[in-house]
C-alpha cells in the first residue's frame, strides 16, 4: 500500500503520476486533481481540461482569460 501525496489515505489501489520529473502518490483522481491541477487566475476554479494559455498562465476559458486582460491566447486543443 501508498500514502497518497494529498490527503495521506494509505490505499491499497492507490496510483502514481510522474510530473515536471517529480513522482506524485494519489488514492483517487480527486486528490490529484486537488494537489495538481493549475487554478484560474481569474475565477479561483480548478483546470481540469485544456484551458486556453497566455504564456505561462493558464486560464479555464477565454472569458476569464479576456478578464484579465489577455489578448494573445493559444489554445493547444486540437
Amino acid at each position: 500500500m501508498a500514502r497518497c501525496d494529498q490527503c495521506g489515505n494509505d490505499y491499497d489501489k492507490s496510483f502514481q503520476l510522474h510530473l515536471g520529473g517529480e513522482t506524485y502518490t494519489f488514492d483517487s483522481f480527486e486528490c490529484a486533481i486537488q494537489k495538481l491541477a493549475p487554478i484560474c487566475p481569474h475565477c479561483q476554479v480548478r483546470i481540469i481540461g485544456h484551458g486556453v494559455e497566455q504564456g505561462d498562465i493558464i486560464y479555464c476559458c477565454v472569458h476569464c482569460a479576456e478578464q484579465e486582460g489577455a489578448d494573445a491566447l493559444t489554445d493547444r486543443a486540437p
